[in-house]
């Protein structure tokens, strides 16, 4: 049986007046009239409106949303209606004022509940969104599952970021992180993000709340086809109804997300997401199958005979290679063949490696262009042939992927190979006899010994007008740990990282595909939740912060220590080169920034400042030993990158 508890009040309002407070987690709307305290149920029996929020006119009570007025003590309506709100017992004591309020009863099992615990069940433990009217039932069930240590939920200032952190924990891990959105703008927000996910094959789980579904589609406020609007990005979108299977598809939003690599989405309409539900969580047993496949014989055979016969074969590692980097580093040794990467695989052979060469295409070394321009034949794991990583379609390639569709996606190869890349890398060395190429680590050492050389021409610039990118990269090469995630954003900035920064096995996570800045401080904050003990670095423009530095105060709010390395020129430099390189005149690409140093102070972070480059060692070494989110913040020339 429920029991009666009395509670004190302790904040009472002035006479004639109302406020809201909360009494033993329930909101009330307290009032003071004639001398009597009231205590009245905070919604209105119509709308739900916070008659704590209303005001006292003429001795009753006045709702704030459509003005229907209450008795202030008794909670009665107007004469001849019975549309009461309800009111508690109210004493006034020698010690104080207090209310009777029955005791809280456990809140039922709800289908918020079974979608929470089976998303848990298949191993999703990071949520990055924000709560709001519509999402407040799964909320609460994300709120009951952090508190038995089940999941951590970041609470971020914009959707945007919640997508983007979500695409980088994707990214990093192979596993889902979940994004979290109210209806209308809020899951709308999440769309850039989602599409970055999408376009890099990044598993992610969105999850929308919904406006009730009495008044779907009817033009209520907030109200969209979210569905609809979610369809190209995701490779399901579900909208969760009362009498459905409610275990069964937060199981299968999971399963599409890992095994197509990309969006799951689910719409909760506001009123299911409380529904009482006794369905038990589903588990990812039996229902996962082992990707890690291998070739056929027959493509094998083709591609080994091509390798054993070239005297200077390339290996180019793309991002779909990043599982198989020992089996990578054992061929490579085996053919003495330099590994090029794409600017995604970045470091998964280092740099410091004998036949590691760095970057190819757009933004990377003229080590590893030289190194592709010489070859005979270019084995080509896990890469996505994008114009901006230059692979030459003229080469003999023997392409290896685990996904059809990307064989030969742009023109023709001469060994197509469809397979896990660890597995078929592995067999290709097992298959592969004394193979008569030659060792080309002399070759990687004279062109290194070449660009470096150039590199540290570069660093020693100065205009006068802010550090060079060389002597920054220079000085983040130096310090940055080895086991590092690097999370770069979009503009001039990553053109620089590309290829002045020397790898030493750092993960690096960028938007690939999409190329979105703004990218870049979210993905850090996705990386970071991802292994918090691991060092993660943001490296962005000015542009790019400025799209979402808001979210520093999230990083300081959950501890997330981001180091943020800032390059600072006031323009948004990459696109005045584009409108240069168009023969168009430079126009409207000039920005006004604060202090950033000061404003990370301001947020509660550490703000360092560089001006120039012979601060630049003790900056980063400062940098780095901060405990929690810092940011350096560099004052860039944008016409030394």
């Amino acid at each position: 049986m429920t029991g009666i508890t009395w509670h004190r009040l302790d904040d009472l309002p002035a006479e004639g007046r109302v406020h809201s407070a909360v009494v033993d987690g329930r909101a009330l709307a307290l009032t003071r009239c004639n001398g009597r305290v009231g205590a009245l149920s905070n919604q209105c029996p119509h709308q739900g409106g916070p008659l704590g929020d209303g005001s006292i006119e003429n001795g009753l009570l006045r709702c704030p949303w459509h003005g229907y007025d209450y008795d202030p003590i008794t909670g009665a309506p107007p004469e001849g209606f019975s549309d009461a709100v309800t009111a508690y017992d109210v004493e006034e004591r020698a010690d104080g004022t207090y209310v009777a309020l029955t005791d809280v009863v456990a809140r039922p099992r709800s289908v918020s509940d079974v979608l929470v615990e089976t998303l848990v069940a298949w191993g999703v433990d990071t949520v990055f969104g924000m709560v709001g009217h519509s999402n407040l039932g799964f909320a609460d069930a994300l709120r009951a599952a952090e508190q038995r240590g089940e999941l951590r939920y970041i609470g971020i200032r914009h959707e945007g970021a919640a997508a983007f952190a979500a695409s980088a924990y994707g990214k990093l891990t192979g596993r889902p992180a979940v994004c979290f959105a109210i209806a209308g703008p809020g899951s709308t927000n999440l769309l850039t993000g989602l599409y970055d996910a999408k376009l890099d094959g990044s598993p992610v789980i969105a999850i929308s709340g919904q406006v009730p579904s009495k008044v779907l589609g009817r033009g209520a406020f907030q109200d969209l086809d979210l569905s609809a609007v979610f369809r190209d990005v995701t490779l399901s979108t579900v909208t969760v109804h009362a009498g459905s299977d409610h275990a069964e598809l937060a199981a299968t939003a999971v399963k599409h997300a890992i095994d197509g690599r990309g969006v799951a989405h689910l719409v909760l309409p506001d009123e299911v997401q409380d529904l009482a539900s006794d369905q038990g969580a589903t588990t990812p047993s039996g229902r996962r199958a082992d990707l890690a496949f291998a070739p056929s014989p027959t493509s094998m055979r083709g591609a080994v005979a091509a390798l054993e016969a070239a005297r200077r074969p390339v290996i180019i590692a793309g991002h779909g290679a990043k599982d198989a980097a020992l089996e990578l580093r054992e061929l490579a040794e085996h053919l003495g063949a330099p590994v090029l990467t794409t600017f995604r695989a970045k470091g998964l052979l280092p740099d410091t490696h004998p036949l590691g060469a760095g970057v190819l295409g757009r933004s990377g070394t003229p080590v590893a262009s030289w190194l592709m321009n010489e070859s005979d034949v270019l084995l080509v794991v896990g890469a996505s042939f994008s114009n901006h990583t230059g692979i030459a379609p003229y080469k003999t390639i023997v392409q290896v992927d685990d996904v059809p569709s990307a064989i030969g996606r742009f023109h023709p190869v001469a060994h197509e190979v469809l397979g896990d890349a660890a597995v078929t890398l592995r067999t290709m060395r097992d298959a592969l006899g004394e193979v008569t190429s030659r060792d080309q680590r002399a070759d990687v050492a004279a062109r290194w010994a070449i660009w470096r050389a150039e590199k540290a021409r570069r660093a020693a610039d100065d205009r006068g007008r802010g550090v060079s990118s060389a002597a920054v990269f220079a000085a983040l090469t130096t310090h940055c740990p080895a086991d590092a995630v690097i999370a770069v954003d979009v503009g001039n900035n990553a053109y620089s990282f590309g290829r002045y920064f020397e790898s030493s096995g750092q993960a690096v996570l960028m938007s690939g595909y999409l190329g979105s800045i703004g990218f870049g401080f979210p993905a850090a904050m996705g990386a970071w939740t991802a292994d918090p003990g691991r060092p993660v670095v943001a490296v962005t423009g000015d542009g790019g912060f400025g799209q979402y530095l808001a979210e520093l105060t999230t990083a300081v709010k959950y501890g997330i220590g981001v180091k943020h390395v800032l390059l600072d020129n006031g323009v948004l430099g990459k696109i005045s080169k584009e409108q240069l390189a168009g023969q168009f005149p430079v126009w409207q690409t000039s920005l006004v920034n604060p202090d950033f140093a000061a404003y990370a102070r301001l947020c509660g972070a550490a703000g360092i400042s560089v001006s120039r480059a012979d601060e630049l060692d003790d900056a980063m070494r400062n940098l780095f030993a901060i405990d929690g989110p810092a940011l350096l913040h560099v004052k860039a020339d944008a016409e030394l990158l």
